[in-house]
């Protein structure tokens, strides 16, 4: 069984046809799907989609993009839903930070203190924490590294950054999703091999990352058989064992899913 854990099926994408996506999904194995919390305004969507289809799951939170709307309130009025197994994803984004400098310096400021108060609400109500990345390693490090309970949780979309691996010690687990089969994965496809089995987690980040052949369209989980072969070339290992190790790893990160 294959659990795809981060995909966005709450995206407009999707109204449209989302039995399809599905059908089409556990066609190749996968049984289970998390919806990330990012944006609140589609969160409603996320439990809606949870409540009625019994092999979908969610969590709360709020990207970093979008720190300033952030309402701890508003996450907790969720987070205690029988469907609700994780807090994020909550994290670090610099890419795309003002260039003015003291813009840049008070974003970074509001995006730090909303991801320390979901890490302390993983913490109060007992959830893994679903952490988002990018051009941020050694302040996310720094801040998991003192403020993350004994929950953990998952790097989504691991971006191959060796000082990262050293949160094993945390109980932090490593998203692997379509990028691992992009041409230019190099850095990736190298580092794959340090990341211990029993950490590795599957993920599409639909619709976003489609793995080759597909990139540039829609992605879907039913494509995470796609990341699957291209883990089971580089680990050295039959596809079926692999899936079998990560659904494990999975549902012992994941705890509520039944």
């Amino acid at each position: 069984m294959i659990i795809d854990t981060h995909c966005h099926l709450d995206d407009s994408r999707y109204i449209n046809d989302i039995d399809e996506v599905l059908k089409r999904a556990k066609e190749q194995g996968v049984k289970k799907f998390i919806i990330p919390g990012a944006d609140p305004k589609s969160l409603k969507r996320a439990v809606e989609l949870s409540e009625k289809y019994s092999e979908i799951y969610f969590a709360v939170g709020v990207h970093p993009y979008d720190a300033f709307s952030y309402s701890r309130e508003f996450l907790e009025e969720y987070i205690t839903h029988n469907k609700c197994v994780a807090v994020g994803e909550c994290g670090l984004d610099y890419y795309r930070l003002p260039k003015e400098k003291e813009e840049k310096e008070a974003e970074k400021r509001l995006q730090k203190e909303v991801f320390i108060d979901q890490i302390e609400l993983s913490k109060k109500f007992k959830l893994p924490l679903i952490v988002h990345i990018r051009d941020s390693s050694s302040d996310c490090f720094n801040i998991l590294q003192e403020y993350s309970g004994e929950m953990g949780g998952v790097l989504h979309c691991y971006n191959a950054d060796e000082l990262l691996l050293k949160l094993v010690s945390k109980n932090f687990y490593y998203g692997i999703g379509g990028v691992l089969t992009f041409k230019n994965a190099r850095k990736l496809v190298n580092v794959y091999p340090k990341i211990p089995q029993n950490r590795l987690l599957l993920e599409t980040d639909a619709p976003y990352l489609t793995p080759h052949p597909y990139r540039g369209k829609r992605n879907e989980p039913s494509y995470t058989k796609l990341v699957l072969s291209k883990m089971s070339e580089l680990s050295n290992i039959e596809e079926s064992s692999l899936e079998d190790i990560i659904y494990n790893n999975s549902i012992k990160l994941f705890t509520k899913i039944l």
